[in-house]
């Protein structure tokens, strides 16, 4: 079981980092994430390949201006359950400040949402049938 836990590990990818420790949903997703700038490892971009070590600060930034920031703890070769994963770091994120709180209120009470993701195939025909019905 040592292997699971990664207790030999030493490094790790960064890409890799970030989806087990479930701080995003997919490796691409994180992938795409060091790409465009939202990850820093102990204050410098941090690329994909990037190999992580005990003690190293990420500092990954959300949306709407939210920002995290971790500490590397532990590693894991593969996916554990989530209550697990957050024991892979430290979270150091300063807690939302009153300005910030309102801030969400207010975007929540009056709809300001993202804009939508792409068309999946099931929008496409729903409209291309509305299309040529008439």
């Amino acid at each position: 079981m040592a292997e699971e836990d990664g207790a030999d590990l030493t490094s790790q990818r960064v890409d890799v980092w970030l989806d087990v420790a479930c701080l995003f949903k997919t490796r691409s997703l994180a992938q795409a994430a060091c790409r465009g700038g939202k990850v820093e490892l102990n204050g410098q971009a941090a690329r994909p390949n990037r190999l992580l070590r005990k003690g190293d600060e990420l500092r990954i930034s959300r949306g709407g201006g939210q920002r995290q920031i971790v500490v590397v703890r532990r590693f894991a070769e593969h996916h554990v359950a989530k209550a697990l994963a957050r024991g892979l770091y430290e979270d150091r994120t300063p807690p939302p400040t009153a300005d910030e709180l309102e801030e969400r209120r207010l975007r929540r009470a009056f709809g300001v949402r993202a804009a939508p993701g792409p068309v999946g195939k099931r929008e496409r025909r729903a409209a291309r049938r509305l299309k040529e019905s008439g």
